[in-house]
Order: C-alpha cells, then sequence, then structure tokens
C-alpha cells in the first residue's frame, strides 16, 4: 500500500489526546504544510484536541513561518514542552502560542534543547528517563523554576532532583510520542528519507525512532518523491522502516524567507567574497573584540545577537577558517549566516545530528562559545531566557543552557545598557544619550547561567560589551579594559545598577578596535 497521502489526509491519523513531537528549528526543515493542515482540521472538526507539543527547538516564527501557531487554537494543545518558541520584536503582537500560554491555556515549559533530545532518546529505548547536571542552579532546576513558564506548568512539575550513586542529578521523565512530524527534501516510495537540500538533519532520526519505538506514526514531510531503490544508501538519514506516511510538499522553504539556497545545504560553496561584512559601528566593535579572545585550532560555538558577527570579522581579517564553527542545528564549519538564516552555515564542512552535537556540547568537548545577554547580576549570572515584560522578545533557552553547562570558556557579548545613543570619532567612543534600561543588574530576571556554579567549576567567563570588558573573578565582576574616551565613573560604574570592581591594572581596549579599518588580528 503506498505511503503518499495528502497533508489532510495525513493529519486525520492524529488523535485527541496525542503526543506530537515536531522536528524544527524555527523555519528549518519546519514541517509547515503538514502543522497547517492540522490546525485546518481543528478549526473544521474541533479535532484532535488536548494534544502534547514537544519542539527540542521552535517550529516556526514571526518572520514567515507560521509553525506551532497554526496549532494555537483554545483547546487544541494542553501542553507543550519546548526547548524554544518563535519569538520577535517588542512592538509586534505575540505569537498565538504565547497568547496561550499567557493565558494559562496550555501549560508550557522551557527545557534546554539538547535534554528534549535525551529524554526522546530515553523513550526510544524504554528508559526511565534522563539523569544529567545541566541546568542545575538555572531556571531548569526544581528550586528555581523548574523550566515551567505558567502557572499551568507550575502544577505538573516536570523535573526533580534526585540522590543517585551518592551525588545530585536531576532528573527528566523520558517522552513517548504518538506521533513524530519530520521534514526532509526526498522521500522513496518505501519512506526512505534524504536531507541533500536541507541544512541540517536536527533530529529527525531521533524523533522517527522515538514514534516507532513507542507504537506511534511518523509523517514525513518531503519536497519532491523518487522511485523505490534509487536513493543511495549512504545519503539516506531516516529509513523507511521508520516512516509511515509522506506528504509531498514541492514548495516548502529551505529556511524562512529562504526558497533554496545550495550553499546552506552544502551543494555549492559561496566565494568568501560574497558575505556582506558587518558595518562599522559599536556593534562590530563588540564583535571585533570577542574575536581577540579566540585562539587558532579551536572549535568555538557561536550564538545569535552580536557574537553572530565574529566570523564575519575573521572573514575581514583574513582569518577564516582559523577556527572552527560549530551550531546547535548541526553544521560543523563554515561561515555561519545570520538573519532570518540563524542556525544554518553556508560552506560547512559537515552536518552533525543536532543530538550527537548536543552531547558534544553539555560534556564541554569544544573549546569556547560566544553568547549574547539580555542581563547579568552581580554574582556574573547570565538570563538571555525571559523578559517578563515582553516574553515573546525571546525564544527561550534554546541550547543555551546544554551549551554553557560545562563549557571551558564562555564570552557573553552585548551592549552595556539598552537604548543608548553611541557612536565612534576619531577613534573614541562617543555616548551621546544614554540608555533608560541597565543590563547589569543586581538579580536577574531568570537564571540562565549560574556565576556561582560557572566559578566552583573553573570555567572562564568574560563579557564583552562596546564601553568595557568585564571578566568574572572570585570576588564577582571586574572591569578590566575601557573603552577610549570615557570616564570610568561615569560612563562604566554609574550606569550599572549593581557595583562593579574594577582591576588594579585597568587597561584601555586596544585602539585598532575603534578604527574602521582592519585589525590585523593574530589569533
Amino acid at each position: 500500500m503506498s505511503k503518499i497521502r495528502t497533508a489532510a489526509e495525513a493529519v486525520r491519523l492524529i488523535a485527541d489526546g496525542a503526543t506530537v513531537a515536531v522536528n524544527s528549528s524555527s523555519g528549518l526543515l519546519c514541517p509547515d504544510d503538514v502543522l497547517k493542515a492540522l490546525g485546518e482540521r481543528f478549526v473544521a472538526e474541533a479535532a484532535p484536541s488536548g494534544l502534547t507539543m514537544i519542539h527540542p527547538i521552535a517550529a516556526g516564527d514571526m518572520f514567515g513561518t507560521k509553525g506551532v501557531d497554526h496549532l494555537a487554537h483554545k483547546g487544541m494543545i494542553t501542553r507543550i514542552i519546548g526547548g524554544s518558541y518563535p519569538s520577535g520584536p517588542t512592538n509586534a503582537e505575540p505569537p498565538l502560542i504565547w497568547q496561550r500560554i499567557l493565558a494559562e491555556d496550555v501549560a508550557a515549559w522551557n527545557v534546554p534543547s539538547g535534554i528534549i533530545f535525551d529524554m526522546l532518546r530515553e523513550g526510544a529505548a524504554q528508559r526511565p528517563g534522563v539523569l544529567t547536571k545541566v541546568g542545575m542552579e538555572t531556571f531548569v532546576d526544581p528550586e528555581q523554576d523548574g523550566c515551567a513558564m505558567n502557572a499551568s506548568a507550575r502544577n505538573a512539575p516536570l523535573v526533580r532532583r534526585v540522590e543517585f550513586d551518592g551525588d545530585t542529578w536531576l532528573h527528566f521523565p523520558a517522552l513517548r510520542p504518538d506521533v513524530a512530524i519530520i521534514r526532509a527534501s526526498t522521500a522513496d516510495e518505501n519512506g526512505n528519507l534524504t536531507f541533500e537540500q536541507e541544512g541540517a538533519t536536527l533530529g529527525a532520526m531521533e524523533m522517527a525512532l522515538a514514534a516507532r519505538n513507542c507504537g506511534g506514526l511518523v509523517i514525513a514531510q518531503v519536497r519532491r518523491v523518487a522511485a523505490q531503490g534509487t536513493l543511495k544508501p549512504h545519503d539516506v538519514r531516516v529509513p523507511g522502516i521508520l516512516v509511515d506516511i509522506i506528504v509531498e510538499a514541492p514548495d516548502q522553504l529551505q529556511t524562512t524567507a529562504t526558497a533554496y539556497d545550495p550553499a546552506i545545504s552544502g551543494e555549492l560553496f559561496r566565494p568568501l567574497h560574497s558575505f556582506r561584512l558587518p558595518e562599522f559601528n559599536p556593534a562590530k566593535v563588540i564583535a571585533r573584540r570577542v574575536a581577540m579572545e579566540l585562539q587558532a585550532g579551536w572549535a568555538v560555538n557561536i550564538g545569535f545577537g552580536i557574537s553572530a558577527n565574529v566570523p564575519r570579522v575573521l572573514l575581514e581579517e583574513g582569518r577564516h577558517g582559523a577556527v572552527t564553527w560549530v551550531i546547535e542545528q548541526g553544521a560543523v564549519g563554515g561561515v555561519p549566516l545570520l538573519d532570518f538564516k540563524f542556525g544554518c552555515a553556508a560552506n560547512a564542512e559537515a552536518f552533525v545530528a543536532s543530538p550527537h552535537q548536543f552531547i558534544y556540547f553539555q560534556a564541554g568537548g569544544f573549546d569556547c562559545s560566544l553568547l549574547s545577554f539580555l542581563e547579568i547580576d552581580a554574582e556574573g549570572s547570565v538570563n538571555v531566557s525571559r523578559l517578563s515584560a515582553t516574553p515573546h522578545r525571546t525564544a527561550g533557552a534554546g541550547g543555551f543552557v546544554d551549551i554553557t553547562s560545562r563549557a571551558r570558556k564562555i564570552v557573553f557579548s552585548g551592549n552595556f545598557n539598552a537604548g543608548a545613543k553611541m557612536r565612534i570619532e576619531d577613534g573614541r567612543l562617543v555616548i551621546d544619550k544614554e540608555g533608560k534600561i541597565a543590563k547589569f543588574v543586581p538579580k536577574v530576571d531568570q537564571v540562565s547561567f549560574s556565576g556561582q556554579r560557572a566559578r566552583r567549576q573553573g570555567q572562564e567567563v568574560t563579557y564583552v560589551t562596546e564601553r568595557c570588558v568585564i571578566r568574572l573573578m572570585d570576588s564577582g565582576l571586574v572591569v578590566t579594559e575601557i573603552a577610549p574616551g570615557l570616564d570610568l565613573q561615569r560612563d562604566v560604574l554609574d550606569q550599572a545598577a549593581t557595583p562593579l570592581g574594577v582591576a588594579a591594572d585597568l587597561r584601555q581596549m586596544d585602539a585598532r578596535l575603534f578604527d574602521p579599518a582592519p585589525m590585523g588580528l593574530v589569533l
């Protein structure tokens, strides 16, 4: 019997109360046609209702791929476990899923992306769950928020502290999906899946295994269908024995706002001169200073925000290839991309499944991570996961907690405060108007990274802003460098809402950072 169905036919097989896992990262690999059909079925029939949704990384965004918002009808979802969520500008109306979460219609948890993949793996193997140190002393820990995003979730704890073999661990239950919705480039008639036009595989295999081994259903959305026996076996990433239904979607986007870019899938390598370089401004000063923390030969994780421009700094300096970039979606090497294509890399050397990449991160196998911050507190703890006033502005933690749990060296970057008007003139930073919102605060709104735990583990932590460099020391936050043209007291210490220490050997930030000419960077 043929496995090929329309999206509408496929979603009719999903029952009320089902647990549904979706393999996606914003628009990357998002099975949007199937999700759209599932939402349309609910509007027409009020079924399936009471779903539990699992999203290791967000399905959809606010910029053209609706994703989970197709399903954000009242009564359709009752629980959602997400590593991240659709996010966007403060002044935009919150995504529909956020509206359901904030209205307490849906119990929602923000679980680290790597841990969700671990929970699916445990479900696939019929094991009792995950024991991990990842997330201890952060919002993940039941001694803080226990991953809960609202009161509905707090009333049904997901994670608990347990004692095992003389030590304390976090325990997460196994996830056993009834349905997995995944996406690929090509399926043959037997359901074998290849990903030749994709920028990642994410956790497609792991999700399919979990659903299959739990007696569930696997639906695969693909761009095209090939005759059976015509796919090269080494190219097949998910075998047909795990796939029940194939939905053909010839117009599926490669990622948000991108129909198809062969450099994302490694089918073509772009010339290095074709990559846009960052304009000269205070944000570029930050990215340049972050680049100075790197060493040749390192494997370096990179996150969203100002640090995403560091690869472009290395390009401009003729140092591309001096470090190897590794991102949580799975790309290794190449040039990580920006804006709607974030999470993809052009000219990648390899694509690793996200669950494997997260194991690499969780154990600190890489050399350095470059990440952003929303807030930093007196203990050096960092918040990237929650802004109470505008919760949809952040996607949640994603892989941040997995990445920072044991990273040997972390460089956080961002503006010193929010809303300041600045410029660079004659090699000096000039502040025309101060920002109104401090980012260095007595206590962060949510602990995404624990400064206290980092100090105990001996992690090297640096915070780079346009006006100073700060290190996490045993004594707390210490200013070690200041931008030329600034007054330490007026422009740094008085603009922080928490006391900052000052190094006895305080020095000026490298003058080359504030000159538009290439720096002559040496790693």
